[in-house]
């Protein structure tokens, strides 16, 4: 006779969320929000569970200087400047018809540098109410210092982030 293995559901209550904290400088874009993401969803933890937020608090410094692959270019403004900054477009929409507007990632970094990896992340969690409130969890920050040290956050899973800055 197999043995069954049981298989546990973790109850909202139980969700123990921690703070940790990465830097974004000199990262590519979606490799670090893919690993935002896993930790956002609590997929690094061992009682994961798809229908509860479970996930863990991520601060996240420098991320003005975050970087996109591609051909390196010289920019005045732009750290980690590539060819892809010129290419990559974003949409928003006012509401209203004709109301389109696409922005490159260049303007979009003059404008509001945090919202690249905040919409990179955005993209990677669940379209519902609870990929909402894991999006909630996510803290960006230009620049290097952080106002969540009473928080005590930890270090970002080291098997998440991507193989260049490790």
């Amino acid at each position: 006779m197999p043995i069954l293995q049981k298989c546990t559901q973790l109850p909202k209550e139980a969700a123990d969320p921690k703070w940790v904290t990465v830097d974004a400088d000199g990262q590519i874009v979606g490799r670090l929000a893919t690993g935002i993401a896993t930790v956002l969803m609590g997929k690094h933890k061992p009682n994961y569970t798809p229908h509860v937020d479970n996930g863990d608090y991520v601060v996240v410094t420098n991320v003005e200087r975050v970087a996109f692959g591609g051909k390196k270019m010289e920019h005045e403004s732009i750290p980690h400047f590539s060819k892809k900054w010129l290419q990559k477009e974003y949409d928003r929409y006012s509401g209203y018809p004709g109301g389109r507007y696409v922005e490159s990632a260049e303007r979009l970094h003059a404008r509001k540098p945090e919202m690249i990896l905040h919409e990179a992340v955005r993209r990677m969690l669940p379209k519902n109410k609870l990929g909402r409130q894991m999006l909630k969890k996510l803290k960006l920050v230009v620049g290097p210092d952080h106002g969540h040290q009473a928080q005590q956050p930890g270090e970002f899973p080291a098997h998440l982030l991507p193989k260049r800055s490790r």
